[in-house]
């Protein structure tokens, strides 16, 4: 990730957090948990407010959460009662250890040439039959927006990613408009990916 981006949330925590942290977002949680057992082990990975950590915890799920901004990670801890790890996305250095990964527009502030090591490391930290949620802005563009870095996704970019990874399978994606009021213009491309095998990664 971009030194510019984490600077950008650490500024803007406070005005992140109010647009985001009660925004309904429990039809995409439920189709995750979906695949996830009873009180399984869940990373938020890019927590940001803590509004999914928070929602996994009351439903009894067992959540570690992380996130690269610093402001947010003392935010998301104080909101959600659990410690959160500040480290950024290529830190991810654990093996068969989540039943799901929980990766809710976090990973698309990385660049196109950063992405596959971040996904493999995400892959490796899954228990088998383990799942991946992702979630970017549809399209094609790659760089600074709004004073962040952005990687876009189509299904055919995601597929060409993802074939790279034969441990990580699809399972399900879907293209959705954004659900913060006043955003319903923008679409978001939701991925669905389970770890089918113990490849080398």
């Amino acid at each position: 990730m971009k030194n510019e981006t984490i600077r950008y949330y650490d500024r803007n925590a406070d005005k992140f957090i109010e647009n985001t942290r009660h925004v309904n977002f429990s039809d995409v949680q439920d189709r995750f948990l979906a695949r996830i057992p009873a009180g399984g082990r869940i990373l938020d990975f890019g927590c940001g407010a803590g509004r999914d950590t928070k929602a996994f915890l009351e439903k009894g799920y067992a959540v570690e959460a992380m996130d690269g901004s610093e402001e947010l990670c003392k935010a998301a801890s104080a909101y959600t009662g659990i410690p959160v790890r500040h480290a950024l996305f290529q830190e991810l250095d654990e093996t068969d250890k989540y039943d799901g990964i929980w990766a809710c527009a976090s990973v698309l502030h990385l660049s196109s040439s950063e992405l596959p090591d971040v996904f493999r490391r995400m892959t490796r930290a899954l228990k088998m039959g383990g799942v991946i949620y992702a979630s970017f802005k549809y399209g094609d563009f790659e760089g600074e927006r709004a004073d962040r870095y952005f990687t876009d996704m189509t299904e055919e970019k995601m597929s060409a990613m993802l074939r790279k990874i034969p441990a990580l399978q699809i399972r399900d994606m879907w293209i959705s408009v954004d659900v913060r009021p006043g955003r319903g213009d923008e679409k978001w491309l939701n991925l669905l990916a389970e770890r089918v095998s113990t490849d080398e990664l």
